[in-house]
């Protein structure tokens, strides 16, 4: 049996119509470039998001680059990240000329542990990026009066927890400015590239705006050194239909892992996601740990069961990065998680017979 890691062709199938009739409606309509489209999405977004604004653009990296650049944040400044995340994240701050600094996330959740933000911050320090990794909030309470606290800035990068909730209250609406990313992959995904940005300031949106479509204030009128960044018209349209599966996508793959966790328990060595008892977690990736990652990962692929390793190589130990003077036990759990970390296959298409083969298989391995 073949179990894909991600199976976007079914995914694609079971709305090729409406996708049809969206792409269609795009090409009849000869606006492809911040039409209608892009503009009805923003809408709907701002309202999923439980924000007053949001802004499309062309990919997450470009969110996060443009919501600092909206900050004022440059050269000289230092934003905290995880060391446990996509390394797009830390780009984003040597992008607006600014130095990351890497920050241990917590060994049960994977985020970004608020405790050692404090320690890290120094007269530099502008802002927090907490990433809500593989579906789950990152504690924001604690990171907000930190940021509170020390007069930071906060930008949400909720690339992978789109409909996840902290107390109640949606990841992406906690921040000055929030970005996002609708790379197919994700549980909100496009058929292609596209990012997102949110905010409640009205000054930071007008901004935005402008930073996206080359600083241009009206057409041919530049005041600002801006960027080529849209979401295009068929993204946007095709978007407007996936917003309105966010929410069953979430639910179809918390119920998927729901089963894993019954199923796994006391297998092995394993170690499976924890949630937050103040979070929900919408499960972009089933990350299991294991001492014997690379063997079960090998065993799995023989099996014909595609996995996935996120992330390989810590942030603060990225070859890009040597130039920030991290070594290997700098930060050890961030190190810990690149070594046992393991995605399982997790959606929403999934059949019963692939899930009950995955997990006979990791059992047998185990025995």
């Amino acid at each position: 049996m073949k179990v894909p890691y991600l199976d976007l062709k079914a995914s694609y199938k079971k709305i090729l119509p409406q996708l049809q009739t969206a792409f269609t409606r795009v090409l009849e309509s000869g606006m492809v470039v911040l039409g209608n489209e892009v503009k009805e999405f923003e809408e709907k977004y701002a309202q999923f998001s439980n924000t007053k604004y949001a802004v499309g653009v062309a990919c997450g990296l470009d969110a996060l680059i443009l919501s600092l650049s909206s900050l004022g944040i440059g050269k000289g400044d230092e934003v905290i990240v995880p060391s446990n995340t996509y390394v797009a994240t830390l780009i984003a701050v040597s992008r607006v000329g600014a130095t990351p600094i890497l920050v241990e996330s917590k060994i049960d959740t994977y985020n970004i542990d608020p405790e050692k933000i404090e320690k890290s911050i120094t007269k530099k320090t502008k802002a927090i990026i907490p990433v809500h990794l593989f579906g789950q909030a990152c504690e924001m309470d604690k990171i907000l009066k930190i940021a509170e606290k020390y007069k930071l800035k906060i930008v949400e990068d909720n690339a992978q927890s789109q409909g996840a909730t902290y107390n109640g209250k949606i990841t992406g609406s906690f921040g000055n400015i929030n970005a996002t990313s609708f790379y197919p992959g994700k549980n909100f995904g496009a058929i292609g590239d596209g990012g997102g940005i949110t905010t409640n300031s009205k000054k930071y949106y007008k901004l935005i705006l402008q930073l996206r479509n080359y600083g241009e204030r009206k057409k041919y009128y530049n005041n600002l050194i801006g960027f080529n960044s849209r979401l295009d018209e068929l993204q946007a349209a095709f978007l407007k239909i996936r917003i309105s599966q966010i929410d069953d996508i979430n639910k179809k793959k918390n119920k998927i892992a729901q089963i894993y966790i019954k199923n796994l328990s006391n297998v092995g060595d394993l170690i499976l996601p924890k949630t937050h008892q103040k979070a929900t977690h919408v499960f972009h990736v089933f990350c299991i740990r294991t001492k014997k990652r690379d063997l079960l990962k090998d065993y799995l692929l023989k099996k014909g069961i595609v996995t996935l390793i996120h992330y390989p190589v810590p942030g603060h130990l990225q070859e890009a990065y040597k130039n920030l003077g991290y070594k290997k036990g700098d930060l050890p759990i961030a190190e810990e998680l690149a070594k046992t970390s393991l995605s399982l296959p997790i959606y929403p298409e999934i059949t019963s017979d692939k899930l009950e083969y995955v997990i006979d298989s990791i059992k047998k391995f185990f025995k």
